[in-house]
């Protein structure tokens, strides 16, 4: 079997929840992107990552059943793990920092693949949400405190692959961000927080903690 990482983004503020992540490290060890898949599948996690080149940050992102050019709490656990200033993935080179206990992510909207940012009244509607069908990628959202930036949000991939739900979603948050224009400060899911903020030029911050299972 191939050794990995499991480590745990966006964690809460006691360090508890986060999305879980796997990591190869030693990306050469599966280079074929068939058993790249196969291994993401396998693991069963909502992204696992093989990093092609530690030095210089190049990684590779798989969800169970695809490959992706770029997504948030990937780039954000492997930030943290290898302490590189960036990551070069398939859709652009993502800035990142290491401040106090949360990690950061620079990364553009473009990237991030599609989803549909579904407004809610209250935050606790959002929290009785059921798990729709699968077929659409969800990212249900209310304001908790619109004054103070205060989101709650869930996340439903859809994508029928055992992923019902998604603890914590950076790629999402950074969309949310770039649609409001605004920093957020966005529990999600059983307990998650995801810190962002817009930068210039359309640049987007995605922050979290990281913990090592």
């Amino acid at each position: 079997m191939t050794d990995y990482d499991v480590l745990r983004v966006f964690c809460g503020p006691h360090g508890d929840h986060g999305n879980e992540l796997g990591v190869v490290r030693e990306g050469s060890d599966v280079p074929d992107r068939g058993d790249r898949q196969a291994l993401a599948a396998k693991l069963g996690f909502s992204e696992t990552v093989f990093v092609d080149d530690p030095e210089r940050g190049v990684i590779d992102i798989y969800t169970p059943t695809t490959r992706l050019p770029f997504a948030g709490h990937p780039c954000v656990g492997t930030a943290w793990l290898l302490d590189v200033p960036e990551l070069v993935t398939p859709a652009g080179v993502v800035g990142t920092r290491l401040d106090g206990e949360f990690t950061w992510i620079e990364a553009r909207p473009e990237w991030a693949p599609p989803r549909t940012l579904r407004r809610y009244d209250s935050a606790a509607e959002v929290a009785e949400l059921p798990v729709p069908p699968p077929g659409e990628w969800i990212y249900a959202w209310a304001w908790e405190d619109a004054a103070a930036g205060k989101v709650r949000a869930r996340a439903f991939p859809g994508r029928n692959d055992g992923i019902d739900e998604d603890e914590a979603t950076g790629a999402a948050a950074l969309l949310l961000t770039a649609q409001l224009n605004r920093a957020l400060n966005i529990s999600q899911g059983k307990g998650s927080q995801i810190l962002t903020a817009p930068q210039p030029d359309g640049w987007i911050e995605v922050g979290g903690r990281v913990r090592l299972t």
